[in-house]
C-alpha cells in the first residue's frame, strides 16, 4: 500500500467541509480525530449569529438546518446550513455535521466530521471517523472504533503498519463512497474516494480508490 493513497489530499475534499481548518499541518486523516473537540470550540465562537444559533454550551445549530425535536444533542457540535438531523438522532459531542448532510433516524455520532452531502440516513453508528463529500451509509452500517484487545489501532502502509497512536478510530470514508446497508468497518479502515462496499460486509484495511468491495480478499477495479 503506497502510503500517498493514505494523504488527505487523495482521500477528502477540504473545500467541502466547515473542518477544512483542522487538518492544517497534518498527513493523515485519522491525526484530526483528537483534535475535533478543541477546533469546534474555537469555530464556534467565530460563526455568524445572522447565519447560527449558539443553542447551548458548545452547540451551534445553522437556522436553516432541520433538526428534529427528538433529536438528543450535546456539545460540542456544529450542524452546518440546511443539514437535517432526523427523528431520535444520537448526538455524543465533538461532532460536525456539513451542509446538506442527513444524520438520520435513530443514528449516533461521536467524535466525528461529516462532510458536506454526506449521508448516515438510517440507524448508523459513526465513531472517531471521518465521511468525505457526498459518501453514503446504508441501513444499519457502523463503524467500530475500538479494538477488542483496545490496543492502538494501526493502518497497513508500505512499510508496515503504520501506528496511529490512537486507541479509538473507526474508518476513514473518502469522498463519494458507498458503504452497503448492515456492514461494519473495523477499526482504522479507510476506503478510497468512489468506492462501494458490499452490504453486510465486514470491512477491514485499506479499500483503494475506485474499488468494488465484494468481500475480504476480494475487491474489484471499477470499470
Amino acid at each position: 500500500m503506497n502510503n500517498e493513497e493514505l494523504y488527505i489530499s487523495n482521500l477528502l475534499d477540504l473545500s467541502k467541509s466547515l473542518a477544512a481548518g483542522i487538518f492544517d499541518g497534518l498527513t493523515y486523516p485519522w491525526e484530526a480525530l483528537p483534535k475535533i473537540k478543541e477546533y469546534i470550540l474555537s469555530v464556534g465562537e467565530t460563526l455568524s449569529e445572522d447565519e447560527y444559533e449558539h443553542a447551548g454550551d458548545g452547540i451551534w445549530i445553522a437556522k436553516s438546518a432541520k433538526v428534529a425535536p427528538t433529536a438528543y444533542i450535546a456539545g460540542p457540535v456544529i450542524i452546518c446550513p440546511e443539514a437535517e438531523v432526523r427523528h431520535c438522532a444520537f448526538i455524543r459531542g465533538s461532532a460536525i455535521i456539513g451542509t446538506q448532510s442527513v444524520i438520520g433516524n435513530s443514528t449516533e455520532l461521536k467524535n466525528c466530521i461529516i462532510f458536506r452531502n454526506a449521508q448516515v440516513p438510517h440507524y448508523n453508528y459513526i465513531g472517531d471517523s471521518i465521511l468525505g463529500y457526498k459518501a453514503h451509509l446504508g441501513a444499519g452500517a457502523i463503524t467500530s472504533n475500538l479494538k477488542s484487545d483496545r490496543s492502538i489501532v494501526t493502518v497497513p502502509g508500505e512499510d508496515g503498519r503504520i501506528n496511529t497512536e490512537l486507541k479509538k478510530f473507526g474508518a476513514i470514508v473518502g469522498d463519494n463512497v458507498e458503504v452497503g446497508c448492515n456492514s461494519v468497518l473495523n477499526p482504522g479502515t479507510v476506503i478510497g474516494r468512489g468506492s462501494t462496499v458490499y452490504p453486510l460486509s465486514m470491512v477491514r484495511g485499506i479499500i483503494p480508490a475506485n474499488s468494488i468491495y465484494k468481500k475480504q480478499g476480494e475487491i474489484a477495479e471499477k470499470l
